[in-house]
C-alpha cells in the first residue's frame, strides 16, 4: 500500500487535477461537479475520474445534495508534503552553507 505522501504527490502530478484542485481552493466553497466539468475540455466522466483521485488523496471531499454532487478542497494533506519537503530544504540550506564556509576558508 502506498504511503500518504506518495498518494498525494501522484494526485497532484497531473496538471488537470492541479487545475481542478486550484479551482476549488480559489472558489473557497463547494462546487458542483457539473460546474467544475464545464471549466475543462474533457468529458464530465473524465473530470469525475480526476476528482476521485483527488478524493482518494484526501485533497477533495464530496457531498451529495439532492441529485448533485458537490466538491470542496481540503488542503490539510499538503501540510504533510510540506513538512517532508522542509526536511530537504533544510538539508540543502545546510549543505550550501557548508560549501560557502568551505569556499570562504579557501579564499
Amino acid at each position: 500500500m502506498q504511503d500518504k505522501i506518495t498518494t498525494i504527490l501522484k494526485a497532484i502530478a497531473d496538471p488537470t487535477r492541479r487545475e481542478i484542485f486550484h479551482a476549488l481552493v480559489a472558489a473557497a466553497t463547494a462546487l458542483p461537479i457539473t460546474q467544475i466539468s464545464n471549466q475543462f475540455d474533457i468529458t464530465r466522466q473524465g473530470v469525475t475520474k480526476h476528482i476521485k483521485t483527488l478524493e482518494e488523496a484526501g485533497l477533495v471531499e464530496i457531498s451529495t445534495k439532492g441529485r448533485e454532487r458537490y466538491c470542496y478542497a481540503n488542503a490539510k494533506p499538503l501540510k504533510e508534503v510540506n513538512q517532508w519537503l522542509n526536511f530537504y530544504e533544510q538539508f540543502w540550506d545546510d549543505s550550501l552553507g557548508n560549501l560557502d564556509s568551505y569556499l570562504d576558508g579557501e579564499s
